[in-house]
């Protein structure tokens, strides 16, 4: 039978270093793919409530000297027995074609000229995705990517020794497109989960999966990078960056570190082609451990709230807050009656310790934030008006996704030339569905090309502060702007019921 060999799916049109991101599913009148991992644990049950135990602590002993001397053919013995190929079936009906038979002369003497004539015939067809997978589990977990299996009828998964069953898809998670499936069977060949946070740039990994549905193939490199984030692939990323390859059906599949350890599934690919070019991305195993806990757990996934929102600290907000260095993550607004408001953060503050670590970017803090035990008390250190403020806040749930802060940009000159504004009325406060307490001007002209525009700004935005001076009447605006000079103007912006600080310069 001849296979024709799909292009991969596109994750969307994100640009990374000229190239256009895709998740490494492949869909063919079939699907999606993915990737696979090397055990290092065979057969071994794990105990009730630690189906995917931590690893243990202490330093990593290094048995990839050895293996550079030599060969990796025994770890990839060892672990490929517990990398998987997913089959995803899903039945999709659409529009056919009126029933030929409709339209004879024989067929309406017995059936008439009913409603029935117009009916078409519904079409059916079954489309397969074809992925990879990892156990981790002697007793039959699996974890892939959700984009492998989202929307599937029927999971089916082939093992290394080519036995065939069907997979129960436990639980997925969409935010960060992990999925759990359940094997009903025992003993089986399994992968252990290392410690992701421990990993380094520069460091021998391998990948392992079924690209283009050829069949089981590992392949060599290094990670190239950390703590990859706002890449569009994923409402939560924290992507470890490899240049070991991976292929259009390596979704889901194991990137592998040199002790035979899991360290990440595999996801996306960034390419111009949709193959391989060097730049291949997967989430970290600690991560990954989280979810699949929740999931398998709660059948859902469970994730720290604030009530904030936050932006990333741009070299021209950090100018402009005074700050030392474009570090940390900007407060842009602080809901009411939220553990962020009970616990005493500001709009204005700039996060930059959170449970005794330091905090690099907002993405960062967002991360540790959905991880952090619900009901917990969590420490952080704020910078207020220059001054470190430590804060206590209890954690609490998640329950609808928090408005992500647009993040600020470059700055004007003169009286922020290239903004027109009107006041705020209290009709156009209803038609921009802004809250009750909002005061400010109203955005009536973006002048194109103007660097207002290129900071971001656009009709019906509200103005509410000019460099961090309440602004509620436009008379307060043109004052604040003459008073601006030619000097970089923080503004704070609102939009919708969010709000966010934007430089101009």
């Amino acid at each position: 039978m001849v296979v024709t060999l799909p292009s991969a799916r596109r994750l969307g049109p994100i640009a990374i270093l000229g190239a256009t991101l895709l998740l490494v599913g492949f869909v063919t009148g079939i699907g999606v793919s993915r990737r696979a991992s090397w055990p290092v644990a065979r057969g071994e049950r794990a105990s009730e409530g630690a189906i995917l135990p931590a690893p243990e602590p202490g330093p990593r002993s290094s048995r990839s000297v050895a293996a550079l001397q030599g060969s990796y053919s025994e770890l990839v013995k060892a672990v490929m027995p517990a990398v998987v190929n997913i089959f995803s079936t899903r039945v999709v009906r659409s529009p056919g074609a009126p029933n030929p038979f409709f339209g004879d002369p024989f067929f309406r003497h017995f059936f008439g000229e009913g409603p029935s004539r117009q009916q078409e015939v519904p079409r059916e067809r079954r489309e397969q995705s074809l992925g990879s997978g990892v156990i981790v589990s002697a007793d039959g977990y699996v974890m892939t990517n959700n984009h492998v299996i989202a929307g599937a009828d029927e999971v089916r998964v082939t093992l290394a020794d080519r036995r065939e069953m069907e997979a129960r898809v436990v639980g997925a998670d969409p935010k960060t497109d992990l999925a759990v499936l359940k094997l009903e069977a025992r003993n089986l060949p399994h992968l252990a989960l290392g410690d992701s946070d421990q990993t380094e740039v520069g460091e021998v990994v391998l990948a392992l999966g079924n690209p283009f549905g050829l069949g089981q193939t590992v392949t060599l490199g290094i990670i190239s990078a950390k703590g990859r984030a706002n890449m569009g692939i994923a409402d939560y990323e924290d992507f470890i960056q490899t240049d070991a390859a991976i292929n259009p059906g390596n979704s889901g599949g194991a990137l592998v570190n040199t002790q035979g350890e899991l360290i990440g599934i595999n996801t996306a690919i960034a390419s111009r082609t949709g193959g391989y070019q060097g730049v291949g991305f997967a989430i970290p195993s600690n991560m990954a451990r989280d979810v699949s806990q929740n999931l398998i757990k709660d059948g859902r996934v469970r994730r720290g709230y604030l009530g904030v929102v936050i932006q990333p600290v741009t070299p021209a907000l950090a100018e402009a807050f005074k700050l030392k260095e474009a570090r940390g993550a900007l407060v842009g607004d602080v809901a009411p009656n939220t553990p962020a408001a009970r616990g005493g953060l500001r709009r204005g503050d700039v996060v930059i310790e959170y449970e005794g670590e330091e905090v690099e970017d907002s993405a960062q803090l967002r991360l540790r934030v959905a991880r952090t035990p619900i009901g917990s008390t969590a420490s952080l250190v704020v910078l207020r008006d220059g001054q470190r403020v430590p804060l206590k806040v209890t954690v609490g749930e998640l329950e609808e996704e928090e408005t992500q802060a647009r993040g600020g940009a470059e700055a004007p000159s003169g009286a922020l030339q290239g903004i027109a504004v009107g006041p705020l009325t209290a009709d156009l406060a209803r038609r921009l569905d802004l809250p009750r307490s909002v005061s400010g001007v109203v955005v009536s002209e973006v002048q194109p090309g103007s660097a207002a525009e290129e900071a971001g700004l656009r009709l019906g935005d509200v103005i509410r502060e000019v460099n961090r001076k309440p602004v509620g009447s436009v008379t307060a605006y043109q004052a604040a702007a003459r008073a601006a000079g030619r000097g970089a103007v923080v503004l704070l912006i609102q939009r919708g019921d969010s709000t966010a600080y934007v430089t101009v310069r």
